[in-house]
């Protein structure tokens, strides 16, 4: 580690720490909720495993990769970056490489591989939208150039992810946008229009789609529905609830081998807190609450207006996952199948959150340690 620091001078000794740590803290609760395949898929237990460590290996390469690119970059090329993952996201509905799965399309095929570039797409956006608010930082009070931009991005992003659809990659997206535009500098009014227009779009969506109208009626009623769309959150509150808390132990989930659906992905808190329990569960969360926290005292360290937004969304995007994955699993919020960063199944989620996180150390290591 220290010869990371020589080699890296300026990173940031408690923001990589943190990192570390959630990746390695991850890469075991990972194992362990895996266990659950066993008494399901038991083929599959030994290559989601080598696919997760691979995953592993490949996103600690682009996390010292992120660290040598000059932020620069990012700044001159976002609009393109923003177009490249933009179209590689509509690619999934191709019918030659998309891949469909439990009702979604959201991947794209590569030969053994799967890619899921609504990932990417989550960057793409903070590059672009960062790149645009220092264009136009003097006058983003103003609707033409403000707020009017944002609708407009929110939107074009909004229809790809409702198609597919992802709803919850949207919801991250979207608490990125308005984290950046206050950051910004956009006046508070204009933020509480967007959330009210949010707000109105999921009534509308609750109207039209189904599955959406269940996922807000299971989150008003837990109970609503137990064997059908209120399953995952029943058996969720169970595991979570019969952790105690001190919790059964490391590998002692219950609820791993035959009850909890997506044991290795959004269902991945529950199986922790049974494990480790109240306390378990709390550390979790307090190690996400201290990388927001430093994440977004770093933004400050950022040598430029690009990179603070940038840092800004960055932070946002990883934390606010986390914590939408881990109410969602609690009953604070509605079911999103979201991944849990750093812990959760998905190796294109795991590589693109491990490159971001090297992104906010590179952004902020050209000024003094706080």
């Amino acid at each position: 580690m220290y010869f990371i620091f020589f080699m890296l001078p300026g990173i940031d000794k408690w923001f990589f720490g943190i990192v570390v740590l959630l990746a390695v803290l991850g890469l075991l609760i990972f194992f362990s909720a895996s266990q659950g395949l066993l008494a399901r898929e038991s083929a599959r237990f030994s290559g989601v495993l080598i696919s997760q460590f691979t995953s592993l290996i490949l996103g600690v390469l682009s996390f010292f990769f992120a660290l040598r690119i000059p932020p620069s970059f990012f700044h001159r090329y976002a609009f393109y970056i923003f177009v490249a993952s933009l179209l590689l996201t509509i690619a999934v509905f191709l019918p030659s490489i998309g891949m469909s799965h439990g009702g979604a399309t959201r991947w794209i095929l590569l030969g053994p591989f799967s890619l899921q570039p609504a990932e990417f797409l989550k960057l793409g956006f903070i590059f672009y939208f960062a790149a645009w608010l220092g264009a136009v930082k003097t006058r983003i009070h103003s609707f033409s150039l403000g707020f009017f931009p944002l609708l407009v991005l929110v939107g074009l992003v909004g229809f790809i992810m409702l198609k597919q659809p992802d709803t919850g990659t949207f919801a991250v997206i979207f608490v990125c946008a308005v984290a950046m535009f206050i950051a910004g500098g956009a006046p508070w009014k204009n933020a509480l229009v967007l959330c009210t227009s949010a707000f109105s779009g999921i009534l509308l969506l609750a109207l039209f789609r189904p599955y959406v109208r269940e996922r807000i009626l299971v989150f008003l009623n837990p109970l609503h529905d137990p064997l059908g769309a209120g399953y995952q959150i029943t058996q969720s509150l169970i595991a979570v609830g019969s952790g105690g808390l001190w919790g059964r132990g490391f590998g002692q989930s219950i609820q791993k081998f035959s009850f909890l659906p997506e044991p290795t992905s959004d269902s991945i808190f529950a199986i922790f807190s049974e494990e480790f329990g109240f306390v378990g569960g709390v550390f979790l969360i307090g190690l996400f609450v201290v990388f927001a926290l430093r994440g977004f005292a770093l933004s400050k360290r950022a040598p430029d207006y690009f990179s603070r937004l940038t840092i800004v969304g960055i932070v946002t995007m990883i934390t606010g996952q986390a914590f939408l994955n881990i109410g969602s699993m609690l009953g604070i919020f509605p079911l999103t199948g979201l991944p849990l960063p750093f812990v959760s199944h998905g190796g294109t989620a795991l590589i693109a959150t491990l490159f971001a996180a090297g992104l906010v150390l590179n952004m902020s290591r050209h000024k003094e340690s706080l």
